[in-house]
């Protein structure tokens, strides 16, 4: 029953708390912080009967081919209260950041009751399937949070968005279509023994599928793109729950796969750690280039994520190499980083948000200096930069010492330079984050801006009401009560089921996160106070040819495929009278996505001038019919429409041929 209620009730109750705030829009914000205080409660619950040796479990058949199962062991647990924690503190602080709005807000809790139930589906599943259903739910629930404030950049970034969840699902459930192929089963008790059984090579290409798919979701390289991209045109409480949980929504399921199938597997477990090295290294380049507050808090949580990835894939190669102490402390800093990621990016972005909603800017040069002066902020927003950075007592430190031990471990079972370059890889990327935090401390809370402005900054007092305050300074507890050794273990053990020997403040360990934090100086010191800004400006000097979605995957998916397509689909079935079917099916899919799309378009268009009235029309001349009003503002707003959702829906439609090319492929 509690299972049913954490998942089904936010679900079904979001249309009502849509019609709540059609009548009184306080309903509404009482409606959705008392459901997520419940889901709290509940979710404790769980964790309590966990500790007393009982995993609550539910299933529903019917539902699909086996039905939807769920449990609640001691990483789901937990991953349930977190998820439950971080929406009712974004919960209580969206009554004031949303206090002089009232457009779409119905709409935005609606959907965020949703994404809540449906990230709930996916933290407690106990199979491949029911992960899937929930996970496509929420990929859409969430889309609606990213263009939410309707401008040019919440659009587009909104159906980037779009397009990478439609991308990631696709392929996503080919690689399940596979492994239920050759296991016959999703559930992730039975996926192991089952999989042993199956053909090696399809097993491990439908792992890949199943890595990029639920990699899309996390922002993992190279799919990476919709991060940097969605957070700065978000409103701040979405921006926690996008980079703190839904994030994690694709490393639940990267973990486990990993651990059910390939949990000693020498060649997945080298592509992961491959992977999470690069977007652990980028994320952290692109987050010290960046001159956007939020930016920089959605490239950092891009590299975060990839020391969960590394950690995860250091865990099978551990195994793989008989490193049984080594993979443990992998997985437990694994599973820790995850904990203090989601609470930290809560912390972090909740005081952007304090930023957001009182300056409506986040360029660094425009809201230098506005925390001077503001002084729970500034303890909070140095707690978390603490945190995140590794520095020693703070629970970053506790979860990435465990990462490097676990690498430690892996790099003397296996010698070579290749483990020795990554672990550099490790220390330069922790190094890389304690450089651009410490640019954004320093820029917000010592820095000085125009003598104007920072008078008006001064004037502003702390910025926050009472309670706002509260959330944020009790947020700011976390990176102190978690950053204790023996909770730390405890809990790691907890989420696990193994016991770690960890100590903390080994000098090894010590020795580690000086280094890391010694080579951070070096980096604000050499380059973000000189390369990174001209005549006291900030600059950003990552180079334009640098983007990847502008300069490689719309042309790639809206040009170069479409015409290559057909060809080598037929090439791969060793058919050549495949050729011209090929061919046709890519155009014939072209055009049925390209009037799918216009014709989505145009309702849209018409929802938006007739019942929906989002954009007044305004004429600077005299009278004129209204028919001739529509066809104005309606070519207005077509442009950016047809730009974008079209592309989205072009992107599905390719999506489909992809898997159409693999089946003749396949038979």
């Amino acid at each position: 029953m509690r299972i049913a209620l954490l998942v089904f009730l936010p679900l079904l109750t979001g249309p009502a708390a849509y019609a709540l705030g059609r009548r009184r829009e306080v309903w509404r914000d009482n409606a959705g912080a008392f459901l997520a205080a419940g889901s709290v409660l509940l979710s404790v619950s769980l964790v309590i009967a966990r500790l007393y040796g009982e995993a609550a479990s539910l299933s529903i058949p019917g539902v699909l081919a086996g039905g939807l199962s769920f449990t609640a062991d001691g990483f789901r647990s937990v991953y349930s209260l977190i998820t439950s924690v971080m929406w009712l503190g974004t919960s209580l602080f969206a009554r004031e950041y949303f206090r002089r709005e009232r457009e779409g807000l119905d709409r935005y809790w609606m959907f965020t009751l949703m994404t809540l139930g449906a990230t709930q589906g996916v933290m407690l599943s106990a199979d491949l399937m029911t992960t899937f259903v929930f996970f496509e739910i929420l990929s859409l629930t969430s889309f609606t949070w990213v263009m939410h404030e309707q401008t040019p950049g919440a659009l587009r970034a909104g159906y980037t968005y779009l397009f990478i969840a439609i991308f990631g699902g696709l392929v996503l459930l080919m690689g399940l279509f596979l492994l239920y192929d050759q296991c016959g089963t999703l559930a992730f008790g039975k996926l192991g023994a089952a999989a042993s059984r199956g053909d090696p090579a399809v097993i491990f290409t439908a792992a890949v599928c199943v890595l990029l798919g639920f990699g899309a979701k996390a922002g993992m390289f190279p799919l990476h793109v919709w991060l940097p991209m969605a957070h700065p045109v978000a409103p701040s409480p979405a921006s926690a729950l996008l980079s703190g949980i839904l994030t994690k929504v694709g490393i639940y399921g990267i973990l486990m796969t990993t651990l059910e199938i390939f949990a000693d597997s020498r060649p997945f477990g080298a592509l992961i750690l491959v992977l999470g090295l690069v977007t652990m290294f980028l994320g952290a380049v692109l987050a010290l280039c960046s001159v956007n507050l939020k930016r920089t808090l959605a490239c950092s949580s891009m590299s975060q994520i990839g020391f969960i990835l590394t950690g995860i894939g250091s865990m099978a190669l551990c195994n793989a190499a008989g490193e049984t102490a080594g993979a443990a402390l992998a997985l437990s800093g694994a599973v820790l980083h995850m904990v203090n990621h989601s609470m930290l990016k809560l912390l972090l972005f909740m005081a952007a948000g304090v930023v957001v909603m009182n300056l409506h800017v986040l360029t660094l040069d425009q809201i230098r200096g506005w925390g001077r002066k503001k002084y729970a902020l500034h303890i909070a927003f140095l707690l978390g930069a603490l945190g995140i950075s590794g520095v020693p007592l703070f629970n970053g430190y506790l979860s990435k010492s465990m990462l490097h031990e676990g690498l430690v471990h892996l790099m003397e079972a296996e010698e070579g330079w290749l483990l020795h370059g990554a672990e550099w890889i490790f220390l330069i990327s922790g190094g890389c984050t304690f450089a651009y935090m410490l640019k954004l401390y320093r820029c917000l809370f010592w820095e000085k801006n125009t003598p104007k402005r920072q008078a008006r900054f001064d004037r502003m007092g702390s910025g926050m009401n009472p309670l706002s305050t509260a959330v944020i300074l009790l947020s700011a507890l976390f990176p102190v009560l978690l950053g204790l050794p023996g909770a730390a273990t405890a809990l790691g053990s907890f989420m696990t089921g193994t016991s770690v020997h960890f100590s903390a403040f080994a000098w090894e360990n010590l020795k580690g996160a000086l280094i890391s934090l010694g080579i951070g100086g070096a980096v604000y010191a050499g380059i973000a106070e000189t390369v990174l800004r001209s005549k006291g400006s900030y600059v950003n000097r990552w180079p334009v040819w640098a983007d990847l979605e502008g300069k490689v995957y719309r042309p790639l998916f809206q040009r170069w495929l479409p015409e290559t397509f057909g060809p080598v689909a037929a090439v791969f079935a060793h058919n050549v009278v495949l050729v011209p079917l090929c061919r046709n099916l890519v155009l014939a899919g072209t055009l049925i996505g390209r009037v799918l799309a216009d014709s989505l378009d145009a309702v849209l268009v018409l929802l938006r001038r007739t019942v929906v009235r989002e954009v007044k029309i305004q004429t600077g001349q005299g009278p004129i019919g209204r028919l001739r009003q529509f066809e104005r503002a309606s070519e207005e707003a077509f442009r950016p429409l047809r730009e974008n959702f079209s592309f989205a829906m072009l992107m599905a439609c390719l999506g489909i041929l992809l898997i159409f090319g693999l089946l003749v492929w396949m038979l």
